[in-house]
């Protein structure tokens, strides 16, 4: 089932979701809307308005055409005036020649404009897009309404008739909708309520597998032992996070931050390094680091009081060899005598 959050947070800014709204009857009020929008009778009427519309272009861009026209004919008179001066004449030569050079000017910038103006008018409708849309008027109730049409077709087809959706949950749910062109249109469904319920033992089991997790991998983790959701459905990440938040249970952000470790820009600050240099160190195993959500976002162990330091001219690899000869070199003893 479709789900609607708001999850702008970053590794940085670990604030709640602000919404979280069920897709269901938000796609089906929408999709009623656009059936009924997409009929023969609208796109005829549409063919009108733009054919109409096509009209008043055609006698505009014959007004800015019979301008560029007459900026050339006035650049091509000054050019004639100045070729027929007297060369002794240097006075009225200058004269002529700034003027023939302003004549040039209006007749470039005249073009300029003509040419932007007639990419932005557009073309007329032709009896071949009219058949076109006829034809997607007819099949797209059919398409819509298709249970084997995918949701990602389904949501090409809504990106060509609709500009953007914005929802808002107060004690209705509103559902804004922008059309190209600005049109609008505000439905008011009943706030959507929680009507399933989690099994307890598998919020216990994702409160214990935030820990070491990422939202992403605990949904894989109770996928692989055929845990079901409260809806009967398999886990997916927006789906813990949301379960997160309904319980309460602490993120996994939250959870590596009461463990002390610091986030890309403290540890860069705290090392005095650049955070791509970081991520270079992290990968290379340089730096230890927790992955802390699924954005490939990480909170990193704090290194303590000798941290690992530039070392110019000493390859990356060179260093790991040496870490991991110290790491393995037997710690010596000290026997008395």
């Amino acid at each position: 089932m479709p789900d609607y959050i708001c999850d702008g947070r970053t590794v940085d800014d670990p604030q709640p979701v602000c919404q979280w709204i069920s897709g269901r009857d938000v796609d089906e009020a929408v999709g009623e809307l656009l059936l009924g929008i997409v009929t023969p009778v609208a796109i005829e009427v549409t063919l009108a308005v733009q054919q109409e519309l096509q009209a008043r272009l055609d006698e505009v861009e014959r007004l800015r055409k019979e301008q560029v026209e007459r900026a050339r004919y006035e650049a091509e008179l000054a050019q004639r005036r100045y070729m027929r001066v007297d060369p002794d004449n240097r006075l009225v030569a200058d004269t002529l020649e700034a003027d023939w050079n302003r004549k040039l000017r209006s007749l470039q910038q005249a073009q300029q404009e003509y040419e932007q103006q007639r990419q932005k008018d557009g073309i007329a409708i032709d009896e071949e897009l009219r058949m076109r849309l006829h034809t997607l008027a007819t099949d797209f109730p059919r398409l819509w309404r298709d249970p084997n049409t995918p949701d990602r077709e389904r949501k090409r087809l809504a990106r060509l008739l609709l500009e953007d959706v914005t929802l808002i949950k107060r004690e209705q749910l509103l559902i804004h909708i922008r059309f190209p062109g600005g049109a609008t249109r505000t439905l008011e469904l009943p706030r959507p309520r929680r009507a399933t319920v989690t099994q307890p033992c598998v919020v216990t089991e994702v409160d214990r597998l935030l820990d070491h997790h990422s939202h992403e991998a605990i949904a894989n983790i109770l996928n692989s032992r055929g845990s079901v959701s409260g809806y009967g459905e398999p886990f997916t990440g927006r789906m813990i996070g949301r379960l997160s938040i309904e319980y309460g249970l602490k993120s996994r952000f939250e959870r590596l931050r009461e463990k002390g470790m610091l986030t890309l820009d403290e540890i860069a600050q705290r090392l005095g390094i650049c955070t791509k240099q970081l991520k270079t160190w992290r990968a290379a195993s340089v730096l230890r680091a927790h992955l802390c959500n699924d954005k490939n976002e990480y909170l990193y162990e704090d290194p303590g009081s000798e941290p690992p330091k530039k070392a110019r001219g000493v390859k990356l690899s060179k260093r790991l060899r040496l870490i991991e000869n110290v790491s393995q070199r037997p710690s010596e003893v000290q026997c008395e005598a």
